[in-house]
């Protein structure tokens, strides 16, 4: 079987944003849509991990857009293994629009949690090894993202029925969505995110008391958080062009 994925996406016109383009959030679902997907056909899927009374979790994510889909644009999504370890496995993507060009790429890391204790376990490193692959992926892997909790106020937010999925937590797009309505509206008219990298440090449950929080930009970068009860349970960052 080949080692990477291949997806196919149309743009719809009610899942694009007042400026008629794809979100960061939507590509972020074209992005999971293709993970479940590759790992479900190669053994490794949810179903094949709920066996095993596990699932996988996102842990990090890093997306990098050159070129923006607009309203009815053919997007290909490939997706492929590049690094496993013990507790973690690295996953790229690379978006082309219709003509063949690189428009996007992504990294993402993702561990396997016990559906009981809610703890990491050990992957099967020979079994997820064998689709490891060398196909280039040009864009720094996910770092590290300044704490900004303790020098901003926080705007209130409590998890609600529409943001949980399927695992009974935050749903991994929900975290995204509520920290990019941070920002103004004119923010967006007039200026592209070129970067976008998030870290999941903890679950968000419902009916928890959240706090949204983003830092002031330095050169052009914002970095957020969401807490709870004062502590991040994940750290973002935005780069604006």
């Amino acid at each position: 079987m080949n080692k990477v994925g291949e997806f196919h996406f149309v743009t719809e016109e009610y899942l694009l944003d007042f400026r008629g383009r794809v979100t960061i959030p939507m590509i972020g679902n074209y992005l999971i849509h293709a993970a479940s997907n590759h790992a479900s056909t190669r053994g490794f899927g949810y179903g094949d991990m709920n066996e095993k009374n596990t699932a996988w979790v996102l842990s990090r994510l890093a997306i990098e857009i050159m070129e923006y889909p607009e309203r009815s644009e053919k997007i290909t999504l490939y997706t492929w293994i590049d690094e496993v370890g013990k507790l973690f496995t690295s996953r790229c993507f690379e978006l082309q629009n219709e003509a063949g060009k690189s428009i996007g790429y992504a990294r993402s890391i993702w561990a396997a949690i016990d559906m009981e204790t809610r703890r990491p376990t050990l992957l099967d490193i020979e079994a997820l090894g064998v689709y490891i692959t060398d196909r280039p992926c040009p864009i720094e892997k996910p770092g590290k993202i300044a704490p900004v909790e303790g020098k901003t106020e926080g705007i209130p937010y409590e998890v609600k029925y529409s943001d949980i999925d399927i695992n009974g937590h935050l749903n991994s797009i929900k975290y995204m969505e509520h920290l990019l309505d941070l920002f103004d509206l004119a923010l967006f008219r007039e200026h592209e995110i070129r970067r976008f990298e998030i870290a999941y440090q903890a679950e968000g449950k419902y009916g928890m008391p959240l706090t949204l929080h983003k830092g002031e930009p330095e050169n052009d970068k914002y970095d957020m958080a969401i807490c709870h009860e004062g502590k991040a349970i994940c750290r973002a960052a935005a780069i604006w062009e």
